[in-house]
C-alpha cells in the first residue's frame, strides 16, 4: 500500500525479499539495459542464497513487475530507494549493497550509471565506505573473467 513520504513522493512498503529483489533490479535497470546475464544472476541469488530460504518463489515474478511498475513512476528511482531502505533490517543493508555488486559485475562491464546507483544505494543504506569497498572487491573477484 502506497504511502506518503517527504517530499510527497510515494514509496510501497515491501518486506525484505522484496527490498532485496528492488535493489538488483534497480542496478540492473540503471542503465537501461537488463542484460540476460543480470537477469540470470538475479534469478540464481533469489533460488540459492540463504536469505531467500523462506521467500515464496512463486511471488518473484510478480515482484519483478511491482518494482518495474515503481520504476516507471514519476519519482521511480527516488520511490525504490525509499521502499528499499524502508523494507530491510539494518542487518541486512550491506547484504542488499553485496547483491546490487554482484549485478552490477555480473555482465562484466560497470556502467557510470550502475556506479551512481550503487553510491545512491551505499549512502542510502548507510554502508560505511571501507566496508563497501571490500564488498566491490568482493564482487570483482567473484566475476571476473579470464583475460583473452
Amino acid at each position: 500500500m502506497p504511502r506518503g513520504t517527504a517530499g510527497a513522493k510515494e514509496a510501497t512498503m515491501i518486506n525484505h525479499h522484496a527490498a532485496l529483489i528492488y535493489t538488483m533490479v534497480l542496478v540492473s535497470a540503471s542503465d537501461k539495459d537488463m542484460s540476460d546475464e543480470e537477469m540470470h544472476i538475479i534469478g540464481d541469488i533469489v533460488n540459492h542464497l540463504p536469505v531467500f530460504s523462506d521467500f515464496d518463489h512463486e511471488r518473484f515474478t510478480k515482484t519483478l513487475k511491482e518494482c518495474a511498475m515503481l520504476l516507471s513512476g514519476e519519482h521511480g528511482l527516488e520511490a525504490a530507494l525509499v521502499a528499499i531502505k524502508e523494507g530491510l533490517p539494518a542487518r541486512l543493508r550491506e547484504t542488499a549493497y553485496a547483491l546490487a555488486c554482484d549485478i552490477a559485475e555480473a555482465d562484466g562491464q560497470e556502467t557510470r550509471e550502475e556506479l551512481r546507483v550503487l553510491q545512491l544505494l551505499r549512502e542510502r543504506l548507510s554502508v560505511d565506505r571501507l566496508v563497501a569497498a571490500g564488498i566491490e572487491r568482493g564482487a570483482r573477484a567473484r566475476f571476473s573473467r579470464p583475460e583473452r
